[in-house]
């Protein structure tokens, strides 16, 4: 594909902007609503002399994530709800090895198989680590095509920056939506970062001693020890790779809070809002983690009050809560199982918080 702009859906937009960023190995599991993904990776991948797999199972999957990881390879994965459950041990393990990889979620209505609509309950899995132990992975949630493009791009890069799992958070909705997206510049693998520190290597004369990569340390005291050190790097990024989006924030009468589709959809009743004189703020989170706190904080100065909406029972919120301190009033509009909100009902709250208008 040479076209830089194409009309896409959002699976295979971040599946071409993998291919674009380096990514040279990819193992899956096919399952919906995340299919064109992983056919746009069985097609196209092959023929840049990379690799894909299908594997026999997710578990599979992310354990060939792991050791395609530890040889300095950008390696991805991809899945939803279910699916990365299945994953989280090997995630956990990737964690635990400071191993970079990148693995997609398009989260679909849970608990159990529950259904194939989009929906956003696999936040406190997402932003919590998901699996056992003490680590974080870095989380961006795409509101389009484009940014599930450019999100993806710059994820195998903080990956390997900060050498941890990164996700791409979509939903159905956006794994599924048609747009216009304009696609990254292809990156040859030579100009990628130099792993050679720690990367597994080689056992022949011709190349370095290997280093020995693992998540298994059985002294306690050395195993706390790594931990701290890794959430010190974690204070860094939590320093440095915040992102978000606000828009008119700050003398609005109310201000939404959401992210992915459910922002989209907000976008819409802001419009609404303004159009009925009400001036309604809309605070974005890209990064689930790190959670943008001190700048939602911020604008919760004014006193204002916010909408939280989202497709879950209730996640995000909590993170809401914690940023403002309780110090302005926090509602919540919320779906689950596969339901989307729509404007006129986001309009609607936000009528009911702020009286009056036309």
């Amino acid at each position: 594909m040479n076209r830089k702009q194409v009309l896409m859906k959002g699976n295979e937009a971040i599946a071409e902007a993998a291919i674009r960023a380096g990514c040279g190995a990819y193992f899956g599991y096919p399952i919906t609503p995340q299919n064109e993904l992983i056919a746009w990776m069985a097609r196209y991948l092959p023929e840049h002399g990379r690799i894909f797999i299908q594997a026999e199972s997710e578990l599979a999957a992310i354990n060939m994530v792991y050791g395609a990881a530890s040889t300095g390879i950008r390696a991805m994965t991809s899945s939803s709800s279910p699916g990365i459950s299945l994953k989280q041990e090997g995630i956990s393990y990737a964690a635990g090895a400071d191993l970079p990889c990148v693995y997609v979620n398009m989260v679909r209505g849970g608990p159990g198989l529950g259904s194939i609509a989009p929906a956003q309950s696999d936040y406190f899995q997402s932003t919590r680590g998901g699996g056992h132990g003490d680590y974080h992975v870095i989380v961006l949630a795409p509101k389009s095509v484009q940014e599930a493009a450019d999100l993806t791009y710059l994820a195998f890069d903080l990956a390997d920056k900060w050498r941890m799992p990164a996700m791409i958070l979509g939903d159905g909705l956006i794994g599924q939506m048609m747009e216009s997206v304009e696609l990254p510049e292809y990156r040859e693998p030579s100009s990628l970062r130099d792993k050679s520190n720690w990367t597994v290597g080689h056992m022949d004369k011709t190349h370095r001693n290997p280093h020995h990569i693992t998540s298994i340390i059985l002294d306690p005291e050395v195993l706390e020890q790594q931990i701290r050190a890794r959430y010190d790097r974690y204070a860094k990024i939590e320093a440095e790779e915040v992102r978000f989006e606000e828009k008119n924030c700050e003398d609005a009468d109310v201000i939404l809070v959401a992210y992915g589709s459910s922002a989209r959809v907000c976008q819409g009743a802001q419009k609404l809002a303004v159009e009925h004189g009400i001036k309604a703020g809309l605070f974005r989170p890209v990064t689930l983690w790190p959670f943008p706190y001190k700048k939602l904080e911020r604008i919760s100065k004014n006193g204002k009050p916010l909408l939280v909406v989202e497709m879950s029972m209730g996640q995000m919120i909590e993170d809401v809560r914690l940023a403002v301190h309780d110090s302005v009033p926090v509602s919540l509009l919320s779906h689950t199982g596969g339901v989307i909100p729509t404007e006129e009902e986001v309009f609607d709250r936000i009528r009911q918080i702020v009286p009056g208008g036309k």
